[in-house]
């Protein structure tokens, strides 16, 4: 955002050597923004005062996927963060005088699986915990929207891939670069992915793009590939040969089901596909870089970090 011109101001947990031309505002924990009324007024002070003389905030903090969850109600959690932490957030924006929000929700609030690319004009089908809340939130967002003056425009990306990306790519960047044969040489589903370099480029198009405005816009690289083809553009990547073996769907499937984890299969076996036209024809947005381009920049940054 700096290279676009952007005067940046970053809400942070604690404040970190960025760049001297970034202000930074220390804000320990998001959730005492779940309940406004108990947070400590020095707290809200120094939000309030972060928000003050800003035209567009972008939010991308949140409760992510948790892989070993210990919480007996997960959903009434990711509420309190998502949901009602981000709905207070957008108050106090309003508020201060903020002319837009931009709210980095989720593809899940689609659904988790596809036959046909999902599209911003899908009736929201989210299944998971974390989509439940995301959708939540941007309900209350676009109310807000209609009844105050601040707009909001909603991006739902489906996995973002890119150095120090976590979860389930980072296994993956992990059985890449340390195993030569893996049993995934024979699936054939559909996945959209979006590159974090093309991620940003589109939120930047969003901060003051005039049709972005009250929206909400579905993005990805427009490259959908196979598992067998993503774990095949990631070796490329490693420069390194790795042996695909076309090992039955049904029985990987079959297997990680039966020691739960079934969520996993899901992923790498089912479909998820997005139509991303509406970025393209309404704002003008392109992708800056390819799959290809991102996966080499990745696997060298995933090296450099593991020879440090």
């Amino acid at each position: 955002m700096l290279t676009h011109g952007f005067h940046v101001r970053a809400l942070v947990r604690k404040e970190k050597s960025l760049t001297e031309i970034v202000e930074q505002v220390a804000l320990s924990d998001l959730n005492i923004l779940a309940d406004i009324e108990a947070a400590r007024p020095d707290d809200l002070e120094r939000l309030k005062q972060g928000l003050r003389g800003i035209d567009t905030l972008v939010h991308l903090s949140g409760r992510a996927h948790i892989l070993k969850e210990d919480l007996n109600e997960p959903l009434e959690e990711f509420r309190r963060t998502n949901r009602d932490a981000t709905i207070a957030l957008a108050s106090l924006a309003q508020d201060a005088g903020v002319k837009r929000f931009v709210f980095i929700s989720s593809i899940g609030v689609n659904g988790n699986l596809n036959r046909v690319p999902f599209s911003e004009s899908d009736v929201p089908k989210p299944a998971e915990d974390y989509a439940i809340s995301k959708h939540e939130a941007e309900i209350a967002l676009l109310d807000m929207a209609v009844f105050g003056q601040m707009e909001v425009t909603i991006i739902r990306p489906p996995l973002v891939y890119g150095a120090g990306a976590p979860g389930n790519f980072k296994l993956l960047l992990g059985l890449i670069s340390q195993t030569r044969v893996l049993p995934f040489g024979a699936i054939k589903n559909k996945r959209s992915f979006v590159a974090i370099n093309n991620l940003i480029d589109f939120i930047v198009t969003c901060i003051d793009h005039p049709k972005a405005a009250n929206q909400v816009f579905l993005i990805s690289d427009g490259e959908d590939v196979s598992t067998t083809q993503l774990l095949q553009k990631m070796a490329k990547a490693f420069e390194k040969r790795l042996i695909l073996l076309p090992t039955p769907v049904f029985m990987m499937s079959y297997f990680l089901k039966l020691v739960g984890k079934g969520r996993i299969a899901d992923r790498l076996f089912g479909s998820l596909q997005v139509d991303s036209s509406k970025a393209r024809k309404l704002l003008g947005w392109k992708p800056v870089v390819t799959m290809d381009e991102q996966l080499k920049k990745t696997a060298e940054a995933y090296l450099h970090e593991k020879n440090l």
